[in-house]
């Protein structure tokens, strides 16, 4: 839940419920009472002369801003650089910025900025699985994608329009979802495209064309666990992704990197790679608040939220999110700051959230806190929201079910009222979550080394999904990221 009011960035899956919650209510966000300076261990290095855009300032925004942390960045540059000489636009100037979300993505500009987020760095294992991130990056540059994917979203759109107009609605609706479903293919070609020139540049910079196939095993690994926590099932891709599915992608890139060369044909770079990335920032930002199981720790703004057993919590730019039960359950949680000289119940039935049923309007209080209770409807959905009043702003907590019964009105009350004041020590508990590279002793095994992990739920599986373990297990000497403080 971001500091200063933006509007949400993305809320992809996480279920109908959430997204019809999402739509019933504006966007609003946590106020940022403050900021925390942004880790500087030692002064940035220079970076190419790469023009600043309105495109670059935006995507910064959107991830939280930069993360700076020196060691990662020179490697990283060091890495581009190579990547960029054997491109097929050697002149084109490069950067890469670290950007402070714990989402796992990069793009590319066509400046040649180059965006990779602080959990895209946890998931890669080695030098040359970052390396192929950034050359399918350098990929989509060099095909000028983004040129080419703007000029058909805008003959999507004059076909849509024309067909509208012409024909009939519903004609018009069947067009602009052919269109719709084009653009997606010719989108998934893109990605594949830039997998293939990807690989084969890093290969021609010495790295081991491998790197993708693995870092493309790694984001299945963390798209399982995701569905695993939240209950999703995601066994069809959807027609419309922009991305191709992920066996598709492993596929082809074991393919590509076949032709190259058998597996140890060029360099993987573990130690190195692990050594900068040891010791940075995971999972998200104190200073936007913690999750801690299906606990939302605020220490700045110094309150604490628990959700409904069962509830998987999500930190977005622009609320907490949650989803339950395979996503037929879904909450949000933001915020807005108190209107001047309005009560409670006055913004509450303001008109900021669509379907309000006026006869459900109540008041009380949360842990002594003033607050108001209502419930709303949209089409199959029900939801119960509450506004609570809290220093200058009013937090907005709102649930979603097909079926608001006595059982999940006292499932949600519970919920609503653990909203309190952040007791001290709890806000040591939100301090930041650090990668940390430790060594496996001679008695270590998954067990110990996941005990070590402070991420809550699913340590286990958070353990063997940073480091790509598989059935062989941990060994002796070898280097493994665990998160603690």
């Amino acid at each position: 839940m971001a500091g200063k009011r933006r509007q949400a960035r993305r809320f992809s899956g996480f279920g109908p419920a959430l997204a019809t919650l999402l739509l019933l209510a504006g966007c609003s966000t946590l106020e940022r009472q403050g900021g925390l300076d942004v880790e500087t261990p030692a002064p940035a290095p220079p970076k190419p002369a790469v023009a600043d855009t309105a495109e670059r300032k935006k995507l910064i925004a959107m991830f939280g801003g930069e993360y700076r942390w020196p060691r990662a960045e020179n490697y990283l540059n060091d890495v581009l650089n190579k990547l960029a000489r054997v491109s097929d636009t050697p002149n084109q100037p490069y950067r890469v910025t670290i950007l402070n979300s714990g989402a796992i993505n990069a793009f590319a500009l066509p400046s040649g900025d180059l965006f990779v987020t602080r959990g895209l760095l946890a998931l890669a294992n080695d030098t040359a699985e970052i390396a192929a991130v950034m050359a399918h990056e350098i990929g989509h540059v060099t095909a000028r994608h983004a040129f080419l994917r703007a000029e058909q979203e805008k003959t999507a759109q004059v076909i849509t329009r024309a067909a509208t107009v012409i024909q009939s609605r519903q004609k018009g609706e069947q067009l602009e979802s052919s269109s719709a479903l084009s653009l997606a293919g010719f989108s998934r070609q893109q990605e594949l495209e830039a997998d293939r020139i990807g690989i084969r540049a890093a290969a021609r910079a010495g790295y081991d064309p491998f790197g993708a196939s693995r870092f493309l095993a790694a984001l299945g690994r963390a798209s399982e666990l995701r569905n695993e926590m939240t209950g999703q099932k995601s066994d069809k891709p959807d027609l419309l992704s922009s991305h191709p599915s992920t066996p598709e992608r492993i596929a082809g890139a074991l393919s590509e990197a076949r032709q190259i060369g058998a597996p140890g044909v060029g360099d993987i770079g573990r130690a190195p790679y692990l050594a900068a990335i040891d010791g940075m920032a995971y999972g998200d930002d104190p200073k936007d608040g913690a999750i801690v199981g299906r606990q939302f720790l605020h220490p700045r703004l110094g309150f604490a939220f628990e959700a409904p057993e069962g509830f998987v919590l999500e930190n977005s730019h622009a609320a907490v999110l949650g989803v339950a039960d395979g996503g037929a359950e879904a909450l949000r949680l933001d915020s807005v700051r108190a209107p001047a000289g309005k009560s409670l119940t006055a913004y509450l039935t303001s008109g900021w959230i669509d379907g309000l049923l006026p006869s459900s309007v109540e008041t009380g209080q949360v842990n002594g806190l003033p607050a108001v209770f209502a419930d709303a409807r949209a089409g199959e959905w029900n939801f119960r929201v509450a506004v609570i009043a809290w220093r200058d702003d009013f937090y907005r907590i709102i649930f979603a079910v097909k079926a608001l019964t006595p059982e999940m009105r006292q499932r949600f009350a519970a919920s609503i009222n653990s909203f309190r004041p952040l007791a001290p020590e709890e806000a040591k508990v939100a301090a930041t979550l650090r990668l940390r590279i430790v060594t496996a002793g001679k008695q270590d095994t998954i067990a110990t080394l996941a005990a070590r992990m402070m991420t809550g739920d699913h340590a286990t599986e958070q353990f063997l999904m940073l480091n790509g373990i598989g059935e062989d297990g941990v060994k002796p000497g070898e280097s493994y990221k665990i998160v603690s403080n």
